[in-house]
Parts: C-alpha cells; structure tokens; sequence
C-alpha cells in the first residue's frame, strides 16, 4: 500500500531540491558510521575471549566457560533482524539519515553501559544476565545500521559506481577489527593480564562514547539520499515497508541471505574462533594473538578496495562466484594450516582474509540491489542479518565444538557447505539481483 497524500496537502514535503552531498561527504559519513559500529561489535567479540569467561562466567571448566560467553557473544545476531526491522522501517518512511543516527546511538550507549557493568563476583548471576542484554542493544543498534550506510554510499553514487561506493561502508568492518584489536594489544603494553582482567578491560567499552561523538557530527551533516528523497517527493512510500517486503520479495530475501552466508561463516572463523583457538587450544600469549588479528584486519580492509576496482571491471556478480569457488577450495587447507605452528597460523589468516575482503567487499552492494528504493533498507538490512543469524551466531560456538569433538577437518567441512549454499543461491538469482 502506498503513500496516499495529495500533493497540494500542507503536510506534504516540498518538492524543492535539497543540497547534494558530495562525494566525500556520502563516503566519510558511510565509513565512519560502520567503523564506529563495527568496533563496539569486535570490542565484545575480543573480550568474550579474553576477560569474560573469567570475569562473568566463572565456576566452570575453561571450555565451558568459553562457550558460555560465545552464547552471548551470538545473542546480537539474534537481534540485528529485530533492529533491521525496526530501524529499516523508519529509514523506508522518514529517511536514511535520521534512523542512522538513532542506530549510532543505540549501539553506542549499549557498549557503554557493558564497560560500567558490575562481574559475577560483585553481583553474581545478574552480571551475565545485564550483559546478554547489552549485547541484544549491541545487535538491535547494529542491525539497522549496515544497511542504510550501504544505502547511503550506493543511492548517492553515480551511474556505473554503485560497487565502488558500495565497497566503502564495507571498510567499517576491518577498521573497526584494527581498532579492537589494537586498543587491547594496547593495554595489554601498559598493564598487566591481571590488571586487564581488574578494570583494564573497560576502558574500550566506556572509550567508546568519543567515537560516538564524531560519528553522529558527521552524520547529522549530511542532507537525505536522492533516491529516498526522489521516493518522497513522489509520495512513494510504502505504509508498512516490512509487510511489502514479505508479500512481493520473499524470493530476494531468502537467495539474499543465503548469498553472505559463506561471508559470515568465514569472517567468524577467521576472527573470533581464531582468536580463542590461539589463546586456549595453542597457548599462545594474548599479545601474539591480538598481532595475529590486527595483520588479519589490514589484509582484509587492502583486498576490500582491490575487490571494489575488480568488479568495476569485470562485473560483481562474476567476481562474487570466483571469490566463494575460492572460499570453497580455502576449506580443504584449514585443517593443515590451523594445526601446524604458529608460522602457519599466519598464512591461514592473510588468505582468510584476502577472501574475506573479496567476499565482504561485494556483498552490501549485492544484497541492495534487488530491492526498490521503497523497501531497499528493510529488505538489505533484513537479508544481511540473517544471514548473520545463520552464518555468523554460532560460527564460533560450532567451530570450537567441532575442533575438540571431531578434529579440525570438521571445521573445513563446515566453511565447504556454506560455500556450497552460497555459489547455489548465486546462481539462482538472476544477474539483476547481486
């Protein structure tokens, strides 16, 4: 059902043009949103390894404990649906820059609030109880903000650009992964594993309100998409965008999700159970890991932009079947590279992320770009937290249960059937729909 306002209403919205933004606008104010986003995300992630078995779940053996914490540690993905509901809704019927704000906010405040929460010593089973719910905030923020980043950079870009700009937002991820990772390695120079886990720990969290800052004075200086506001001038907009999406594009939503779930599978493989697997099953000292990771982000944020010029060149959808035919030969190294030393330990993570940035650089335009503008950041939102849901909540949960019940080669098994699904979703939708 459309918008039914006459165009001589009072209410309705001027017809007249809005200042445009500029390319540098649209690609700051997409990029620094995600980074800020996706930082708060990879804080949680590097702590659930590393403070939070002790800290909120203690009692139980380290396995345990660990698994423990990755359980809240997929409770956000569980709630990026709910917020890309919410807040897609919202940015289908007021706009996009209004509900990126309000998502920056709920995401931010959220990840505050876990820096300032008391641990299971001083307050028992209401510390993992107050953190699962931050971590719901976590989500519910984070949900509706990759899509409409991805719709501010890819509904400003020009004729023929649209995977280039949609390649920015994208860097949100491996920014925010080097930020994470390197203000821990950080602490961990300056203080003690002892004091880390004492109060070390917060600072990130409850730091984070600075980057929250300057994300919301770049955002509120930008004007509306002219997509969106093309849609509002022609009072296009549909009543209840989420109903729309289900009724006419149920088709798109479920190849969408299918198409990124070899990207989840394999970023949480590649980070946080990589990050777990070094600390608790290699030993390796909580600094080595930490390096590992931060070279992981830069290789992948590098092959985010070269997967960006590529499918300018050669055509995205092409390049998204190459990238997850490699992913699905990468599956049969895991085990050799995951269980022979540390040495190895770092050419599994560069070639991890060299697909990860192949994969993840692609999948924000492509998952955009069977919607209408009308439904666009429901329907982009929604499929890329799904896809989290089922590629990427209990990745590190079904990793680590894998790896010490049937042996590394399970793990490689895993990220083959997700490649599989998703080279078969590619080649069912049509060139139109990725």
């Amino acid at each position: 059902m459309t918008n039914a306002m006459p165009s001589a209403s009072p209410s309705a919205e001027p017809l007249a043009p809005v200042a445009k933004n500029s390319p540098a606008q649209v690609l700051t104010a997409s990029v620094v949103g995600t980074t800020i986003e996706f930082f708060d995300f990879y804080v949680y992630a590097t702590a659930a390894v590393l403070v939070f078995p002790t800290l909120f779940f203690p009692g139980s053996d380290p396995t345990s404990a660990l698994l423990a914490s990755f359980a809240t540690f997929s409770i956000a993905f569980f709630a990026r649906p709910l917020g890309a509901i919410v807040f897609g809704h919202y940015g289908d019927r007021i706009g996009r820059k209004t509900t990126l704000v309000a998502a920056l906010l709920t995401m931010g405040i959220s990840t505050v609030v876990i820096g300032l929460l008391p641990t299971y010593e001083q307050i028992g089973v209401i510390a993992p109880l107050l953190l699962a719910i931050c971590r719901f905030g976590q989500g519910f923020g984070l949900g509706g903000e990759w899509g409409g980043a991805v719709l501010l950079a890819t509904e400003n870009a020009p004729p023929g650009k649209r995977s280039w700009y949609g390649m920015f937002p994208q860097l949100g991820a491996p920014l925010g992964l080097f930020l994470s990772s390197g203000v821990f390695w950080i602490l961990l120079h300056f203080m003690s594993q002892e004091a880390l886990l004492s109060w070390g720990w917060r600072v990130p969290f409850i730091a984070s309100i600075i980057l929250v800052a300057v994300g919301l004075w770049v955002r509120l200086s930008i004007t509306e998409t002219p997509a969106f506001q093309k849609a509002i001038d022609k009072h296009e907009r549909v009543e209840v965008p989420v109903a729309e999406l289900f009724r006419k594009h149920k088709r798109s939503l479920v190849l969408g999700t299918f198409v990124a779930l070899a990207t989840f599978v394999l970023f949480y493989i590649g980070s946080a159970y990589l990050l777990s697997y070094n600390v608790k099953v290699l030993k390796m000292p909580f600094l080595d890991a930490l390096e590992v990771q931060l070279l992981g982000s830069v290789v992948f944020g590098i092959f985010i932009v070269v997967i960006g010029k590529l499918a300018e060149l050669y055509g995205r959808r092409e390049m998204l079947i190459l990238t997850t035919v490699l992913i699905a030969a990468f599956s049969f190294l895991l085990p050799a590279l995951m269980t022979n030393g540390e040495g190895m330990i770092f050419l599994f993570v560069v070639l991890a992320m060299v697909l990860m940035g192949m994969t993840y650089g692609l999948i924000g335009t492509a998952l955009a770009a069977p919607f209408p503008t009308t439904v666009r950041y429901t329907g982009s939102s929604i499929t890329f937290n799904f896809a989290g849901i089922f590629g990427a909540s209990l990745a590190p949960y079904i990793a680590t249960y894998l790896q010490a019940n049937y042996g590394m080669a399970y793990v490689g098994y895993y990220l083959l059937v997700a490649a599989l699904i998703t080279l078969a979703c590619i080649f069912l939708s049509g060139k139109e729909e990725v």
